[in-house]
């Protein structure tokens, strides 16, 4: 799995010359997937919210639970701060953060009410309030400058990449931290063949473990597919250098 971190802190303007590879990228990516992002992800979420954590760590090989706790320790919260997680999803990662850090302000927005009612349960068993918002997270329900911390995982690639990272550069405070990790693109091409192969195979496997609806067995192949037309960790930080991020760091595993 190619998982790619990304630090950011000390956030400028963004700037508006996107170069043509990123924004020619992007209309190819939504060219490809528009029908799927608008008319079927909504319905795959709500099928597979019961499940999605579980049929997450043994696609990964038991591995899930160490790459989180390895891209929560990235992560530098205090208490007091304003923390957004963007396609929160299952509240995962805020429940992993409230347990590093008792005292933040959490908040999580996410467009699937299933997801985040499954989310909701599962902050509760814990004792912990999450702040939830559903709502189209390229456009962020929330004035400039407002949060400290914002983090993003396991959604990107199911986005319009600028519109979403242009949203989070606009509500983090100046010297805010943006942390990304996500099923990036393998650079290295025998590596990028092998783990299509893998992800085909999952996805034969998945569904009829976990039984899933038609509106997730119809989105089989676009699974693997969102991956070929994504970008490599190198490419993502450089397309987030273009957005104005600066101190980029960019890791894979």
């Amino acid at each position: 799995m190619d998982n790619a971190p990304s630090e950011v802190a000390s956030i400028p303007e963004p700037r508006n010359n996107m170069s043509y590879c990123y924004a020619g990228k992007e209309i190819d990516r939504e060219k490809a997937f528009k029908s799927i992002w608008s008319n079927d992800l909504n319905d795959v979420f709500s099928d597979v919210a019961g499940y999605y954590d579980r049929a997450n760590i043994f696609a990964s090989l038991g591995l899930l639970n160490r790459l989180r706790d390895r891209f929560i320790s990235t992560i530098d919260i205090q208490p007091g701060h304003k923390v957004l997680d963007v396609c929160a999803g299952t509240n995962v990662i805020g429940i992993s953060l409230l347990k590093k850090q008792p005292a933040l302000d959490v908040h999580a927005v996410d467009r699937s009410v299933a997801m985040q009612e499954v989310g909701r349960h599962r902050a509760l068993r814990h004792g912990f309030q999450i702040k939830s918002f559903i709502s189209d997270v390229h456009r962020l329900p929330f004035p400039d400058n407002y949060f400290d911390v914002v983090t993003l995982q396991w959604a990107t690639r199911h986005l319009r990449v600028i519109e979403v990272f242009s949203e989070i550069n606009r509500v983090l405070k100046p010297g805010g931290h943006f942390h990304h990790c996500d099923m990036l693109r393998p650079a290295n091409r025998l590596v990028e063949q092998m783990y299509y192969l893998y992800l085909k195979i999952l996805m034969g496997v998945i569904p009829r473990m976990f039984r899933s609806g038609p509106a997730s067995l119809k989105c089989r192949n676009y699974f693997i597919q969102a991956i070929r037309l994504f970008y490599s960790t190198d490419e993502l930080s450089a397309l987030l250098a273009e957005l104005g991020f600066s101190q980029i760091a960019g890791r894979s595993v």
